[in-house]
């Protein structure tokens, strides 16, 4: 018998460990094989290949469900013998629906160790495996039995030894080493398995090192990473230990709970850039977190991520359409989690995912989408247009913040006049002069600069922030933009006292009516003439030269 355990990743970046753990469980089958796709793949290249195998075992998620299915149907097309199996969370809970098509077979519920070994061992008998669900006489039947996989048993398992190592370093590698989370938040999958059990730590560190060598980006699935502070602190250690220069680590974590010890040892040990912290923030609303059984403190969150923003990047998280969270909590939440300049900020739409809380709460008048990936439509608090101008502002958020854009035009802004109302413009007004996802990088400053035009005509400061945002961006000198350059025989002046090297650099000098330099370190104003030079190498990005002449009344 020829078994495929197969995926369909959202990017090629991506890897899936669950394929590769039940491949490395029980790859002594004779048969047994495993390969990824991804959703942009011709789904009828897909079913070519997989329609060749007897068994075909498909990892579901909200992002490939929806292909998942139609590359089933394309598989019994070609080969109706071939029986398709699927599992994961997107299966696990309310599955009815998915086992009611006819190119669907099988559907493993839950943890999927002990029935996918079970599958294997007693195949083409399925009656006893635990908690398969099958079709018997057009009707499904689902052999429920409570059944807990050890995690002792991945002691040996290295789940990357069979990738080609030199694919595994421009990947995002998954590593695992916990399962269950103490949470008990009602939008997610993970707050219904509250027991937190942990894989052996040699395994762990094997695992790690493994990474370390062959990979770069490592992040960690665990829920919350840091519960407990002795196993946070070893396995920091281990890494600090071990890690190769471009090694990144990235670990979701709950920041008000961070223990002290945590904090001393990133602040002494922990070089800057090594570490990513996801933070899920969600909302600073504490009557929408205490709805959803979600306990923050979110002072002490900002504390801590305030203090370690200079050693750890901060990816934090917000979720709009929480119960209780109108459109007022939504900008007030927005504001004070923006006003940390974490290096990115997730803004999503409240999802009701199968097997979750959430869609139980019809006393909030939510509507959501019956399909993948489950995103709230209107609730009690917020109308279908409040939602639709929120995406507008996600749009701008991830265009000018998250990609690095218009770092310092947003950092003014939000002590000036708010980030939210400004970025909810700007998205606004973007929408109607490009497409969100298809349009040039000069665009994005074109766009800008008229949207400040049109509503800060007489903010001076604001255009030529947006101005030195985009001399940021490229590598080589780009063409004039926004505020004039400094003029050319007063540019040639200055390089020359400067000594600026012409021949292996190239320049751009701009005229500031404020003092540049105290901006990026206070984030303030000081109207005071200043002359910004930025110096392009063509390989890599462009530096700030500071000089004593650089005040032009120094």
């Amino acid at each position: 018998m020829r078994v495929l355990l197969c995926t369909l990743n959202a990017k090629y970046i991506h890897v899936n460990l669950a394929i590769r753990l039940l491949y490395e469980l029980n790859k002594e089958k004779e048969g047994l094989e495993w390969k990824e796709f991804t959703i942009k793949e011709n789904p009828d290249e897909i079913a070519g290949h997989c329609s060749q195998f007897d068994l075909i075992a498909f990892s579901c998620y909200i992002w490939n469900i929806t292909p998942t299915l139609e590359v089933a149907k394309k598989i019994k097309a070609l080969n109706p013998n071939t029986k398709i199996l699927l599992g994961g969370p997107e299966v696990s809970y309310d599955w009815d629906n998915v086992i009611s098509q006819p190119a669907i077979d099988y559907i493993i519920t839950g943890e999927g160790e002990i029935p996918f070994k079970q599958l294997m061992d007693s195949y083409p008998d399925v009656s006893l495996v635990s908690n398969l669900v099958r079709k018997e006489n057009g009707k499904a039947i689902h052999f429920q039995k409570a059944e807990t996989f050890d995690l002792i048993n991945y002691k040996d398992i290295l789940p990357y030894c069979n990738d080609v190592p030199e694919t595994l370093f421009n990947r995002v590698l998954y590593i695992e080493t916990s399962r269950g989370c103490p949470y008990k938040c009602e939008f997610c999958l993970a707050s219904l398995d509250n027991k937190v059990r942990y894989l052996p730590n040699e395994n762990i560190k094997a695992n790690l090192l493994y990474l370390m060598q062959h990979g770069r980006v490592v992040k960690f699935l665990d829920r919350t990473f840091n519960i407990k502070k002795d196993f946070t602190l070893d396995i920091f250690k281990f890494i600090l230990e071990n890690h190769r220069p471009q090694n990144v680590f990235q670990f979701e974590i709950t920041a008000d709970i961070l223990h002290p010890d945590i904090i001393k040892f990133i602040h002494e040990h922990v070089p800057p850039g090594l570490f990513r912290f996801e933070i899920g923030i969600q909302t600073v609303n504490q009557k929408a977190n205490l709805e959803v059984s979600r306990k923050q403190n979110f002072d002490k969150t900002k504390g801590i991520i305030n203090s370690l923003s200079h050693k750890v990047e901060m990816h934090l998280d917000l979720i709009v359409g929480l119960p209780f969270d109108y459109w007022e909590d939504i900008k007030y939440s927005f504001e004070e989690v923006f006003k940390l300049f974490a290096p990115e900020l997730q803004l999503g739409f409240l999802k009701f995912l199968k097997g979750t809380p959430m869609r139980d709460k019809a006393q909030h008048g939510f509507v959501f989408d019956p399909n993948p990936p489950y995103q709230l439509i209107e609730s009690k608090y917020l109308s279908k247009d409040e939602l639709n101008r929120v995406l507008a502002l996600e749009h701008a958020l991830e265009i000018y913040w998250n990609k690095k854009r218009a770092i310092n035009t947003l950092k003014y802004v939000t002590s000036t006049y708010g980030s939210f109302d400004f970025l909810l413009g700007l998205g606004e007004y973007f929408g109607t002069q490009r497409d969100y996802h298809k349009f040039s990088l000069m665009d994005i400053y074109e766009i800008l600069y008229q949207f400040a035009n049109d509503n800060y005509p007489d903010d001076s400061i604001l255009k030529e922030l947006i101005t030195v945002d985009y001399y940021l961006q490229s590598k080589l000198k780009p063409k004039t933009f926004g505020v004039p350059e400094l003029a050319k025989h007063e540019k040639n002046a200055m390089a020359e006292a400067l000594k600026l090297n012409h021949h292996k650099f190239r320049h751009s000098i701009l005229p500031l009516s404020f003092n540049f330099k105290q901006f990026e370190e206070t984030n303030k104003i000081n109207s005071q003439p200043f002359n910004l030079i930025i110096q392009y190498t063509g390989t890599t990005q462009p530096e700030i030269v500071y000089t004593a002449l650089t005040p032009i009344n120094a």
